[in-house]
């Protein structure tokens, strides 16, 4: 996501920084948000989650009659294994792993049908949250705005050091090849 770059951009700063020095004399105002907690309270948060519960509902209880009659099936097996043959034991003990294998292969669609479902659900906030946020850091001039779990997710093109850091990367690259 676009907080996983701007985390290496932040990182890049705060040791370039540091290490010259220069950005510790000018006025830094820093804040942090909780990306997650801000999704999870918003109404937009609240109004996905809702969808979202209500499909994870739906799918699990039509899994539910599978469950029961795999169950079902094994307990037969258990019960009567001793008093079946042992070519009516390999027929059952097939069809209960068959029938396992198709239900898992249900249960591991439907977990990527919630996985879509979360990120279409998600999307729109996130790319709104993201232009809260920078509006948010511009309006009340903040340098840096980071999320507590991920890293930096607004931050003053100003302090923006990468340029710097390629050509001094080039620079040790280069001693290094000689």
């Amino acid at each position: 996501m676009a907080y996983k770059r701007i985390l290496l951009a932040g990182v890049v700063f705060l040791f370039a920084c540091f290490a010259a020095q220069s950005c510790l004399a000018a006025d830094l105002k820093i804040g942090v948000i909780n990306v997650q907690k801000i999704i999870v309270t918003s109404e937009a948060g609240k109004a996905a989650k809702e969808r979202f519960d209500v499909k994870m509902k739906e799918l699990q209880g039509s899994f539910k009659k599978e469950e029961e009659d795999l169950k079902m099936m094994q307990d037969e097996i258990k019960k009567k294994s001793s008093a079946w043959s042992e070519e009516k034991k390999a027929e059952k003990v097939r069809e209960y792993q068959k029938n396992g294998r198709e239900l898992q292969a249900k249960t591991e669609d439907a977990r990527f049908e919630m996985k879509q479902l979360q990120d279409k659900e998600l999307e729109p906030i996130l790319k709104a949250l993201e232009q809260v946020v920078e509006k948010f850091g511009k309006e009340k001039g903040f340098t840096v705005i980071m999320d507590s779990k991920n890293g930096v997710v607004y931050f003053d093109e100003a302090i923006e050091v990468s340029e710097a850091i390629v050509k001094k990367l080039n620079e040790a690259m280069a001693a290094a090849a000689k």
